[in-house]
């Protein structure tokens, strides 16, 4: 007696069918793979963008335009500090870069060096406030990221993390170092006249450490 219709339909596919679509699917999905997979030679456009930040190289071609531009930015120190003692919001706002803890500033004066510790010298200017304590910063230890943030066109989001971002900083901090201070006896500053360009950042308004990025000796 033959299978009714209804029987025929509830009868599923054999073992031996439903193992050669299995295998086939596997095989469709290994082939979407292969060629969704990208390789990357070691001197492709796409190797070299995910090469590691390198401070040195960055800080190399760096330093020049930020020296530049804080000279451009520099206010001359009595005028700075007239205006910072009349109105230290307004002139915050109008002659410095906001950057962390306080406002970065760009300055320049003459003067005359005094006393001296770990690389760490007073300036005398002239037409200061008595109670103003100007100082200059010229190694060998360079500290701070007055360099990095004076100009506001150095900012977190053109490095990969925080570590490229104060490697960048230290970085310049070293280029300043060979660039600038090695042609400097600054173990002998004290009683010499100096000219200083440099930046430095607003936290007590009676005492200004400067990061010079141009230092001339009379």
């Amino acid at each position: 007696m033959s299978e009714s219709p209804a029987r025929r339909r509830r009868t599923g596919l054999t073992r031996s069918a439903k193992r050669a679509i299995l295998v086939a699917g596997v095989v469709v999905l290994l082939v979407a793979m292969g060629l969704s997979t990208k390789v990357v030679s070691s001197g492709s456009s796409a190797a070299a963008g995910a090469q590691a930040f390198n401070p040195t190289t960055w800080a190399k071609e760096n330093f020049p335009k930020v020296q530049a531009a804080i000279e451009k930015r520099a206010v001359d120190a009595r005028v700075l500090a007239a205006a910072l003692a009349k109105d230290p919001t307004g002139a915050a706002k109008k002659y410095g870069v906001q950057a962390g803890t306080g406002p970065e500033l760009c300055v320049k004066f003459s003067g005359v060096v005094g006393k001296g510790d770990a690389g760490i010298y007073e300036v005398k200017v002239p037409g200061m406030p008595k109670n103003l304590l100007v100082r200059i910063q010229t190694g060998p230890a360079i500290n701070g990221t007055d360099l990095r943030d004076a100009t506001g066109t150095i900012n977190f989001g053109q490095f990969t993390n925080q570590i490229d971002y104060q490697n960048a900083a230290a970085a310049l901090n070293d280029q300043l170092r060979k660039q600038v201070l090695s042609k400097i006896d600054t173990a002998h500053l004290t009683g010499k006249q100096v000219t200083v360009v440099g930046a430095f950042q607003l936290i007590n308004p009676d005492a200004w450490l400067v990061t010079p990025v141009k230092l001339s000796v009379a």
